[in-house]
This record gives C-alpha cells, sequence and structure tokens, in this order.
C-alpha cells in the first residue's frame, strides 16, 4: 500500500483576536516519526486540536491523503484513522486495563472477542498483560501513559498524535517508551507525530523535527539540521541542547 500524508495547510488558529497559530503547515507520512517541539504556549497542543477536530481554524486545512478532514468531528477524523492521546491521561478508571483497550476496538466494529484478542496482544507488546484484569485506577502513571497508547493503537489508526506521552517518566521508563514507539511505524504502518519536552527522547526518536515558538513555524527538517538552527537554539533548546539534547 502506498505510503499516506497527513496534511495541515496555512493553519491559523485565533482566541479573541489573539493568534495562537499563524500560517502554519505540517506533514506527517504514514511510516516517519515526526516531533512537533516548542516552549509552552508556542502552539503545538492547538495544531494537533486542530488536527483532530477540537478546534477549527480561522484559516487553512487538513487533509488524509487527498481527502479533506478540516471541520468533521473528533469521531468522523478518527474514524479516518488520526486517532490521538492527550496530555492528561483519559482512562476509564473504573473498567479493567484489558477493557480499556477492548473499548477502543469495540467502538471501530469489532466483536468483543476479537477486541479482546487484538487487546491482549497489544498488552503484551508493551508488557502490561500482568495488569489485564487490574483496574486502570490502580496503575503507575507510566504505565497509564502507556495503556493509553495501546488502547488508541487498538483502533488501528493510519495516524497517531501523541501529546506529551512521556511527561512524568524518568529515564528509565522514557527508554521503555522509546524502543516501543520506535517500532510503532514499521509493525504497524502508521505515521506518529509526537509533542513532547523530553530532549532526549525525542532526538533519538524522531526522523525530522517540527519547531514552533510564538504560533509560528521557526525550524524543520531532520534532527541534526533542526538542531543546529540559531532560531531553534534560541527559541527552545538552549545552548547545550543543540550538541546532546536534554530534558526542557
Amino acid at each position: 500500500m502506498a505510503n499516506q500524508m497527513l496534511q495541515a495547510q496555512g493553519i491559523t488558529v485565533e482566541f479573541s483576536g489573539l493568534r495562537a497559530l499563524e500560517d502554519v503547515s505540517l506533514q506527517v507520512e504514514s511510516g516517519e516519526i515526526v516531533g512537533l517541539i516548542g516552549p509552552n504556549g508556542s502552539g503545538k497542543t492547538t495544531l494537533v486540536n486542530v488536527i483532530t477536530g477540537q478546534l477549527r481554524p480561522a484559516a487553512g486545512q487538513v487533509s488524509v491523503g487527498d481527502e479533506l478532514i478540516t471541520g468533521l468531528t473528533p469521531r468522523a477524523i478518527a474514524l479516518k484513522g488520526v486517532l490521538r492521546s492527550f496530555q492528561t491521561v483519559r482512562l476509564f478508571k473504573n473498567l479493567t486495563v484489558s477493557e480499556n483497550v477492548e473499548a477502543a476496538a469495540i467502538a471501530r466494529g469489532v466483536s468483543r472477542s476479537m477486541a479482546r484478542t487484538r487487546a491482549m496482544a497489544l498488552l503484551r507488546e508493551f508488557g502490561l498483560d500482568d495488569y489485564a484484569n487490574h483496574p486502570a485506577g490502580a496503575l503507575s502513571y507510566g504505565d497509564e501513559r502507556r495503556v493509553e497508547i495501546a488502547r488508541a493503537l487498538a483502533s488501528n489508526p493510519t495516524f497517531l498524535l501523541l501529546d506529551e506521552p512521556a511527561a512524568g517518566m524518568n529515564e528509565a521508563e522514557s527508554d521503555t517508551l522509546l524502543q516501543l514507539l520506535a517500532k510503532l511505524p514499521s509493525q504497524c504502518g502508521l505515521g506518529l507525530l509526537i509533542i513532547d519536552h523530553d530532549m532526549r527522547l525525542i532526538m533519538r526518536l524522531c526522523h525530522r523535527l517540527h519547531v514552533l515558538a510564538s504560533g509560528q513555524t521557526i525550524g524543520e527538517g531532520d534532527v541534526d539540521s533542526v538542531r543546529h538552527l540559531p532560531a531553534v537554539i534560541e527559541a527552545y533548546l538552549g545552548s547545550s541542547a543543540g550538541k546532546d539534547g536534554g530534558r526542557a
């Protein structure tokens, strides 16, 4: 199957006359991992909200392949294969870990037995099968994050957008997450867009970077090129990050 592309073109977002994003364009191809980075308030989550239908842009459009998805509801966009996670974990705490993952598959029309099979396969892949029948509310924060990603994958996304999946993780947990995420494009044939302030994770995981500051793109391209751009170093990474990365 030919690679698909998720494109946001000329996105402008205004809140009460304030421009949160101005003419931002971003592309993610299936099979690649793109890091969306920038300082707090730069517009990263706003852009993801536009792509996934939580916000309508004042200008610009979003497409998957040749199909425009601008203005569709979040559910309709999810059914087109564009799934996301949130900064705050949103598990069903009163359901078991397996039931949380199964629910996503069932929502896509999969039978309960098939959903259970898919959920268990994902939980094994994420090292969470021992917790399958535990209440989701009893998990550690790092495990909650992994369950949320497994739940998104249960819907067989074409594009997966992760908003700060490594937030609150220590280095060991971040390394485990990196190993899991790095395999997803080839294993699942999806495109991955990841927002995170963990530069140690971002610099090792991503194929390309897209950098925002004050709602505008200030750099994009391969990791080695972008990390050395003076505008990027000044706005976000800091003088040492261009050398070896680190936590921001």
